[in-house]
């Protein structure tokens, strides 16, 4: 038994030729096993006879027989496997709570694996052998295993529920079809059944698409987050580079106030010590002289007294100034923290225009001018970045683009939505106008620069003077005159900003703008004016 048990493995009972279990097991001399057919066969169809294990050569044909003890093992074997088979089957084939047992099965029932809608009856896969191989039966409609089967048979006929009435939208017997719903409209179940399944796949595939959306959806919303905190963190990083600066500005500011002060209090205060410093000589000087007068006066010596008072000069006192007007008034501060504050504001104002210009100059954007629009006096360089006027009217196509009336030219960019910039060299120039214009404005008319016409523009003419072009004209007090002019647009916020570039100043803003059509960069370099103003337009990189 001991031997038994250590031979289990089927390993040990394979044939080395047909590698199954042995069959009638016979023992070479040189110790291995084959199934007798199998090594007969093997010699047979062989001229030498060599153990096909270890290749040792026999001069004779062996004589073979029976390993009855080998015989007995592979024989007990084979029952041990048989019987762990059907265990295993038996344990898998047993209905376990959720499933749907057998109906046939007398004692333990067994796992259903079909139900037949004809016969009202789940089967395991013993009992519904007669429905795969019975005639009859296999006409029979099978389906996987259901609960409930009393279910699918008509109450009032007891008949199975094969067709689907379309008129109540319910499920009856072939009687009913014939009994109670004669006039109506039906169909058998397996056609509602394919109708359904297909509406079923429209639907799961309309799901699909809408789980598809959604899930697309989140990851916009997800880079629209990220992009909204990397944007939370640039603008918090910029906001603590112009804070600092700010505050750098102020503390600046300050030491410079007291070291104003501190400096007109020194002044006043040298003064005062040089004015003392006369006096205190003076006084030694008068007080010398008093000693010699009082010496002077004691004296009993008529002829002395007479003639040293002829040599003093007694009858004047020695020279000094007249301090009746002098005096040394405090230093008057009234004025100077006020001249401190205004400075600083100044200052201030312009780091935070600076920190603004830095801001809006990322969303620069790459604009050329549009030579369908061009006035037919406009003079576009190849490159589309510039633009003067000749004075001189060239043949063009009158397209329905171009502006007739007015020197004027859009962008080939257009934008709907978002940000953007652009900044425009206005140097040498005495007139220009820039800015932005809608889609929609006339093109064939006299136009009238403002807001409610389409344009967002500010200008100049007569060399100095500028203004915005709101529907009232304002008049714009410059510091400096733009040498370049840098244009923003936040297009849902509603604001058009201009900026004098190389001073870092806001020229003009006009904001609570209301977007609705595409807007376009709007460029006029005005009339030519004799070669007054031949200087172009010129559309520059950012920096």
């Amino acid at each position: 038994m001991a031997a038994a048990n250590y031979l289990r493995s089927e390993d040990q009972f394979l044939c080395s030729i047909c590698l199954d279990v042995l069959t009638d097991p016979v023992s070479t001399s040189c110790g291995h096993n084959f199934c007798k057919t199998c090594i007969t066969e093997h010699w047979n169809t062989n001229d030498r006879f060599l153990c096909p294990v270890c290749k040792k050569a026999f001069t004779t044909r062996p004589d073979l027989c029976v390993n009855t003890l080998l015989s007995e093992m592979v024989s007990q074997f084979r029952q041990s496997a048989q019987q762990d088979a059907s265990s295993s089957s038996s344990e898998q084939q047993v209905s376990k709570p959720g499933e749907v047992p057998c109906d046939v099965c007398a004692g333990t029932k067994l796992k259903a694996l079909k139900s037949c809608l004809v016969c009202l009856v789940s089967y395991c896969e013993t009992h519904l052998e007669p429905h795969l191989t019975a005639s009859g039966l296999k006409r029979h409609q099978l389906i996987d295993p259901v609960e409930n089967l009393d279910s699918r048979m008509c109450t009032k006929h007891d008949k199975p529920l094969e067709l689907f009435c379309k008129t109540d939208r319910t499920y009856i017997c072939m009687l009913c079809s014939v009994l109670d719903h004669k006039t109506h409209e039906f169909v058998p179940l397996k056609e509602e059944y394919e109708g359904q399944k297909a509406e079923l796949g429209k639907t799961e595939a309309e799901i699909q698409q809408m789980i598809q959306k959604r899930r697309l959806k989140i990851e916009e919303i997800k880079r629209s987050a990220d992009l909204s905190q990397e944007d939370a963190d640039r603008a918090i990083a910029e906001g603590v580079q112009v804070f600092t600066s700010l505050k750098e500005r102020v503390e600046r500011g300050q030491a410079e106030l007291i070291n104003t002060i501190k400096e007109k209090q020194e002044r006043a205060e040298k003064q005062a010590q040089a004015f003392i410093r006369e006096l205190e000589q003076e006084i030694s000087e008068l007080m010398k002289r008093r000693t010699e007068v009082e010496q002077l006066s004691r004296s009993e010596d008529h002829l002395h007294l007479l003639q040293s008072v002829q040599t003093l000069n007694t009858n004047q006192p020695p020279a000094t100034r007249d301090w009746t007007e002098v005096s040394v008034p405090p230093p008057s501060y009234e004025g100077t923290v006020s001249r401190a504050v205004a400075q600083l504001e100044q200052d201030l104002s312009t780091e935070m225009i600076k920190a603004e210009l830095r801001r809006v100059q990322k969303f620069a954007v790459d604009v050329t001018l549009d030579p369908d629009t061009a006035h037919p006096y406009l003079i576009l360089s190849d490159d589309g970045k510039q633009v003067y006027d000749s004075d001189v009217r060239k043949k063009l196509p009158d397209n329905p683009e171009r502006f007739s009336k007015c020197t004027c030219v859009l962008g080939e960019q257009s934008f709907s939505s978002g940000r953007f910039y652009f900044e425009v060299q206005v140097k040498g120039k005495t007139e220009w106008t820039l800015g932005v214009a809608r889609e929609s404005i006339s093109r064939k008319e006299t136009i009238r620069l403002s807001p409610e016409d389409g344009y967002w523009t500010v200008c100049l003419s007569n060399g100095n003077e500028y203004e915005a072009c709101e529907n009232s004209l304002v008049l714009l007090s410059l510091r400096s005159q733009p040498q370049k002019v840098g244009v923003f647009v936040d297009y849902e916020d509603g604001l058009v900003s201009f900026y004098d570039v190389d001073a870092a100043a806001l020229i003009y803003s006009f904001t609570s703008c209301s977007f609705t059509e595409k807007l376009f960069p709007f460029f006029s370099p005005e009339n030519n004016d004799g070669g007054k103003n031949s200087a172009p337009l010129i559309i520059s990189p950012v920096n």
